[in-house]
């Protein structure tokens, strides 16, 4: 099945919370991005997110903490396009140490799984499946 990844920094702006938290719903947008590619690779054609139907937080995310967001189509219906998605930081801020100072973990942490379903119209497919 197809792929996709996209890797970003969190931002000061992306804080919505005390402490530099950052709201869950920035994982979903991530999401979106990555499903809106894996349809352009797929069909030619950006689609419509329809439903996510499981969304699971697993870990905070915080401003400057660097996610990598991957998603995969697992099953390819008539329009509908059946798809997962996993968020991970891979690098996180080390305040601790200093203004400047960043880590690359490791071990990723998983900080959010969710899958969903899009669909691409007939009439907007432009790749053989």
């Amino acid at each position: 099945m197809k792929k996709s990844l996209i890797r970003v920094r969190m931002s000061a702006h992306d804080a919505h919370y005390g402490g530099n938290l950052v709201d869950g719903a920035k994982m979903l947008q991530l999401f979106g991005d990555v499903a809106t590619e894996l349809l352009i690779i797929n069909d030619g054609d950006e689609g419509l997110f329809v439903a996510y139907d499981n969304v699971e937080f697993l870990a905070p995310v915080y401003a400057g903490d660097f996610i990598e967001a991957t998603g995969e189509i697992t099953n390819v219906g008539s329009s509908s396009r059946k798809m997962t998605f996993e968020a991970r930081k891979v690098i996180a801020p080390r305040a601790d140490i200093s203004a400047s100072a960043a880590d690359v973990l490791e071990e990723p942490v998983v900080v959010c799984r969710a899958s969903g379903t899009c669909v691409v119209p007939k009439k907007c497919q432009r790749k053989n499946q």
